[in-house]
């Protein structure tokens, strides 16, 4: 079945774009469009979507709250926010909100349809050298890293869990995890779905985020000592 997209941006020449690309491909269909967050949440009560592609910037109710409200419903589409400059506030604050990533509106097409994939598959982070970029940039805006996990659900974690979380925050994929601990890729995914379920959290983006909240990667990349 064809990946189900909502477009989301006050600029309707950006959604007729997307929407252009997105049409080409056998495996994706453009089923709803909105000009705003309010919008967008409202079309969704009716309508069956798998991804959202969200701008930030828009009238009536941005992308990050509408980002908000979308994720916290059961059975929520994969959120893929949409940024016009690198290293937006705005990103990182989608992020939190519970986006899966975030691409820049001027990506490559190729890029864009692999990002969607990704998402849809949920089997890696969009760009995560950048999502780790975008956490350093904003580093100031979490709290400082303490010597005791601030998540009680870290305590749950084992040995390796806690290694392939904090290779995870730091921007590798499951074939680079691999690679480093001398795993294979298969044991590395089964060790992600469950740092996920023990923490609560939806995705990758999710552990990098929590990561640099509880200290246990620093502004830099570096790994905490607690």
């Amino acid at each position: 079945m064809a990946i189900r997209v909502m477009l989301v941006d006050d600029q309707v020449l950006l959604r007729t774009g997307f929407r252009m690309v997105l049409a080409a491909q056998p495996d994706m269909e453009v089923v709803a469009e909105a000009g705003d967050g309010a919008e967008a949440i409202g079309i969704l009560r009716a309508t069956a979507v798998d991804v959202v592609l969200m701008d930030v910037r828009m009238p009536r109710l941005d992308g990050v709250e509408a980002t908000r409200r979308i994720c916290a419903q059961p059975d929520a589409p994969k959120v893929l926010i949409l940024t016009t400059f690198d290293l937006d506030e705005y990103a990182f604050s989608g992020l939190k909100a519970g986006a899966s990533g975030f691409m820049l509106k001027d990506v490559p097409p190729a890029e864009l349809l692999a990002a969607i994939r990704s998402v849809h598959s949920g089997d890696a982070v969009v760009a995560p050298s950048t999502t780790r970029r975008l956490l350093d940039r904003f580093s100031s805006m979490l709290p400082s890293g303490t010597s005791e996990p601030q998540h009680k659900g870290i305590a749950k974690l084992t040995e390796r869990e806690r290694e392939v979380m904090l290779l995870v925050a730091q921007g590798l994929s499951n074939g680079e995890i691999a690679a480093r601990l001398v795993l294979s890729e298969a044991t590395v995914k089964t060790h992600v779905g469950r740092i996920l379920t023990k923490l609560s959290l939806r995705d990758r983006v999710q552990v990098v985020v929590l990561a640099y909240e509880t200290g246990l990667v620093r502004a830099g990349g570096g790994g905490g000592t607690g």
